[in-house]
C-alpha cells in the first residue's frame, strides 16, 4: 500500500495473487494515502511531548483493536468454537424474540468464562501483551487496513477516524493556546476530516436504534466479555484522559489529573487474563458521560467521536455474530449507515439521553471523580425489559 510516500506491505494480501486483487489493493492504497496525507506525520508533538505514556498507549490501542477483530474471526473459524457459537446464537435469538432487538440479557464479567472459554482467554492474553508493547506511528496507521476481518472500506474509515481523533487530542494537549484557539483548530480539523465524506462518519448523532437494535447487536458484548471489556476500557481511557486534559485547562485546580486516569485504566485492564478487582466498562463509553468537557468545547467533534466508537463496536458485533453469511457485505452496509448523513439520525436531546441512560459507572466511571457503584437503580437492560413489558401489557 502507498502511504505517506512509502510502499507498505499489508499482511495477507500477498497470498491473493490474482491480478484484479492486486490492482484493487494498489488503487485503494493510493486513495488511502491521499485521505490521510494531512496526518501523515503521525501523532504530533503536543501530545507526545506532554503526555508520552498516552501517546504510546494510543498507538497500542489501534494495533490491539485490529487484533481484536482478527481474534474474534479466528475463534469463529476454529472448529473447537462450534458449540459456543451455537449457544451464543440461541441466546441472541431468544433475546431478539423478547423484543430487545438483540440488546439485553445477563451481562458477563471479564473474569467469567464466556461461550468460548479458553479460546477467548488465550486471545485476551495475546492482546494484553500487544497492548503493553511499543508500536510505531506506522504500525498504528496500518492497524485497521491490516485487519483481515475488516473490509477495505471499513479499514479506511476507521483509520481516517483515528487520524481525526489524534488531531483533536493533540489540539487540546497544546498548552500554549487558549480554549478559543483550540475550538477554531478543532473546527479546521473537522473540515479536513469531512473533505472525503464517503470515508467520514456523520456529524449528526446516530439513533440508539442503530447501535442497540441492529440485527447483530450484543454478539460482541455477550459472546466476548473479556475482549469487549478490553475495547471499552481503551475507549474509556481515550475519553477520560482527554477530559482530564481539558478540565485542567478550564479550572487549574484540576490540573495534573492524567496520571489518575492512567492508574484507573490499568486497574480496569487487570491481569493478563483480564481478571481484576476493578470492573471494566460493560457499556460503550460515550463523550457526554465520560468527557462532558469535550462535548462542551467541541460538540460536533464529540458527535463524530461517539459515532466512530459506535461503529467500532457495531463492526465487532458483526464479526462476532455466529455463522453469519456474506459477512463482508454486512460490514460495508454498517459502514454506510454510519457515514450517511441521512440514515438513523437522532435529535440532540435523544443523543444526550441515550449517552447517559447506560450509566456513567457502567461506561467506566468518571474521568477524575469517584463513583464506587452504579448511580442507576436499574441497568439499561432492565430498563429495556421493563419498557417492553409496559408496552405489551393489556389495557
Amino acid at each position: 500500500m502507498l502511504l505517506a510516500g512509502k510502499i507498505l506491505a499489508i499482511p495477507g494480501i500477498q497470498a491473493m495473487n490474482t491480478p484484479f486483487k492486486n490492482i484493487t489493493n494498489v488503487c485503494l492504497g493510493l486513495v488511502f494515502g491521499t485521505l490521510i496525507s494531512t496526518y501523515a506525520s503521525g501523532q504530533s508533538t503536543n501530545l507526545r511531548s506532554g503526555h508520552p505514556d498516552l501517546a504510546t498507549l494510543y498507538n497500542a490501542f489501534d494495533v490491539t483493536q485490529g487484533g481484536i477483530y482478527d481474534a474474534i474471526a479466528n475463534i469463529s473459524e476454529n472448529p473447537d468454537s462450534q458449540e459456543g457459537r451455537m449457544e451464543l446464537k440461541m441466546h441472541l435469538d431468544m433475546m431478539a424474540e423478547m423484543d430487545h432487538g438483540g440488546h439485553g440479557g445477563m451481562q458477563m464479567n471479564m473474569d467469567m468464562d464466556s461461550y468460548f472459554g479458553d479460546l477467548e482467554t488465550e486471545a485476551r492474553i495475546m492482546l494484553g501483551g500487544t497492548l503493553r508493547e511499543s508500536h510505531s506511528d506506522d504500525d498504528a496507521r496500518e492497524a485497521f487496513t491490516n485487519a483481515e476481518a475488516l473490509t477495505e472500506r471499513a479499514g479506511i474509515v476507521l483509520a481516517r477516524g483515528r487520524s481525526f481523533e489524534n488531531a483533536v487530542w493533540d489540539i487540546f494537549a497544546n498548552e500554549s493556546t487558549s480554549l478559543y484557539q483550540k475550538q477554531n483548530s478543532v473546527n479546521d480539523a473537522i473540515q479536513e476530516y469531512l473533505s472525503s465524506p464517503g470515508n467520514a462518519v456523520s456529524t449528526s448523532p446516530k439513533s440508539a436504534e442503530l447501535y442497540l437494535d441492529h440485527p447483530y447487536a450484543d454478539a460482541f458484548r455477550m459472546g466476548y466479555p473479556k475482549l469487549s471489556g478490553l475495547l471499552y476500557s481503551n475507549q474509556w481511557l481515550q475519553l477520560a484522559s482527554l477530559e482530564a486534559i481539558i478540565i485542567g485547562q478550564v479550572d487549574p485546580q484540576f490540573a495534573g489529573r492524567v496520571p489518575m486516569t492512567l492508574e484507573r485504566y490499568w486497574n480496569k485492564v487487570g491481569s493478563d487474563t483480564g481478571m481484576t478487582m476493578f470492573p471494566a466498562p460493560t457499556e460503550m463509553p460515550s463523550v457526554p458521560a465520560i468527557s462532558p468537557q469535550l462535548y462542551s468545547q467541541a460538540p460536533m467533534a464529540a458527535v463524530i467521536i461517539d459515532n466512530l466508537n459506535m461503529l467500532e463496536s457495531a463492526l465487532a458485533d458483526v464479526i462476532a455474530y455466529p455463522n453469519l453469511q456474506d459477512r463482508e457485505t454486512v460490514i460495508d452496509e454498517i459502514v454506510e449507515q454510519y457515514t450517511s448523513e441521512d440514515m438513523y439520525v437522532a435529535e440532540t436531546m435523544e443523543y444526550l439521553l441515550n449517552a447517559l441512560r447506560g450509566g456513567i459507572f457502567n461506561q467506566g466511571g468518571p474521568a477524575i471523580g469517584e463513583l464506587s457503584q452504579s448511580e442507576r437503580n436499574r441497568t439499561r437492560d432492565a430498563m429495556s425489559m421493563n419498557h417492553a413489558m409496559i408496552m405489551s401489557a393489556p389495557n
